[in-house]
């Protein structure tokens, strides 16, 4: 698969994206992600802070991002420096001076400046927009530089303090072409796990052990890290929406329900299927099956300029609705089951989600307090689902089956493209590939 990534000079135009949108006499503070401790003496894989990675590509901990719109030197990064013997036992460093050229920084300093520097930036600013709660520890940092520039007569702390996401979040709403570019291969590397998942399972295989065919694809192929959680449900623990313990034995007859993408360069890819463990589905499987795929068609139809997440909704419940009267499930007029909601007893969650650098990524949905409507350059996920406990009310030969389909999809001029397609998704494509003669 060939290299895709993002160039530095695409974080540098977006700093001063960011900077022009700032008012006059402002500056912001963006501190990037920490190590997280995991037990005692061990952390978790570091994972950069998405907000100061969208901004600076940079990808070491600790580090602060100050934005000064008018100042000579725009942006300043504050980054550990070199240490020797630091390094020999955690890692190299790039060092301030290297990060300057390489990541084209209008100014750098050691980390170890930062207290005194910060003083000379925010000095007289008006406004200060920072993420406050985003790291609570560092916002001691920010409430003790404010201390010092209130009760120093020779220094002036900024009068209004302003959230910087609500800036930053409308900008990763809309994916650049790198962007996108990187999330098709991350899309592609996650389908083709899926597909090694389905060709590898069979009665008696662990819910694990698919998760570590997933995980291992991607690995392989560039990506070392999954998005999210890895959910791999069998039977009646496909009705536990975010099921990650994937700890059970997959019984023959079940259907198993994989939620699980990759990351890739920080950014997301989001895909469900749900197939069954020997191959063919049973006729319960294969009529609930239909009406969820069924509703996400009618939901595609939606994705295009100028659509919206509820009308796309909408058309996905009206086919779950109806598909559940048609079996049984639920009785009544389609007209005030709808209106009642009624096939939420079995469709507990929403449709979709944005997708990018958060598999639940940032952006409103709303605007002046109307819904968004879709504009090109958006990417999300449509994923309608079925759950029949085993405690349901519904008869007996469809309890114990859950059920979702979920691809991601790119908004586009014309419509949409959906990234995640390579996934066969109908039953004759799923009991083709996992056919004995297909594997």
């Amino acid at each position: 698969m060939p290299t895709v990534c993002i160039e530095k000079a695409e974080f540098k135009a977006r700093r001063e994206r960011l900077l022009a949108m700032m008012e006059p006499n402002s500056v912001a503070i963006i501190p990037a992600a920490s190590e997280v401790t995991r037990s005692r003496d061990t952390d978790y894989a570091f994972r950069q802070d998405s907000d100061f990675f969208y901004l600076t590509g940079f990808n070491e901990p600790d580090a602060v991002l100050v934005l000064s719109p008018g100042s000579e030197t725009p942006s300043t990064l504050f980054c550990l420096n070199k240490d020797k013997l630091a390094e020999i036992w955690h890692g190299r460093r790039i060092g301030f001076e290297k990060a300057k050229t390489e990541y084209l920084f209008d100014q750098t300093c050691a980390l170890s400046e930062l207290t005194e520097q910060l003083l000379n930036l925010v000095n007289g600013q008006q406004i200060l927009f920072y993420a406050q709660g985003s790291y609570p520890k560092f916002d001691d940092t920010v409430w003790s530089l404010l201390g010092t520039l209130r009760s120093n007569r020779t220094y002036k702390a900024p009068n209004t303090i302003k959230d910087i996401r609500g800036l930053i979040h409308e900008m990763r709403l809309f994916k650049s072409p790198a962007e996108i570019n990187i999330m098709r291969s991350a899309c592609e590397i996650s389908a083709d796990g899926h597909i090694r998942a389905m060709q590898f399972a069979k009665p008696g295989a662990t819910e694990y052990q698919l998760e570590a065919e997933l995980h291992h694809h991607y690995a392989m192929n560039g990506a070392r890290h999954p998005a999210y959680g890895t959910i791999v449900g069998s039977g009646d623990n496909a009705n536990i929406l975010h099921y990650t313990d994937n700890s059970d034995v997959i019984n023959d007859g079940d259907l198993v329900l994989i939620d699980s993408g990759c990351e890739l360069q920080g950014y997301a890819a989001d895909i469900t299927r749900t197939f069954p463990v020997n191959g063919q589905f049973s006729e319960p499987q294969a009529q609930l099956y239909n009406i969820v795929l069924a509703a996400q068609e009618a939901a595609f139809t939606e994705v295009k300029p100028g659509g919206c997440l509820s009308k796309a909704n909408k058309r996905a419940m009206t086919v779950l609705t109806q598909g559940l009267i048609d079996l049984g499930i639920l009785q009544g007029d389609l007209k005030e089951l709808l209106a009642s909601q009624a096939c939420k007893a079995f469709y507990m969650h929403g449709l979709g989600h944005w997708l990018g650098l958060d598999v639940h990524d940032v952006g409103d949905y709303k605007l002046d307090e109307k819904e968004r409507s879709f504009e090109a350059g958006m990417v999300l996920t449509i994923e309608p689902g079925l759950y029949i406990s085993l405690d349901a009310k519904a008869p007996e030969q469809f309890k114990g089956i859950g059920i979702r389909i979920e691809d991601n999809l790119l908004v586009t001029e014309q419509g949409y493209e959906n990234l995640t397609a390579n996934v066969p998704k109908t039953i004759s494509e799923i009991e083709a590939l996992m056919s004995p003669k297909a594997n």
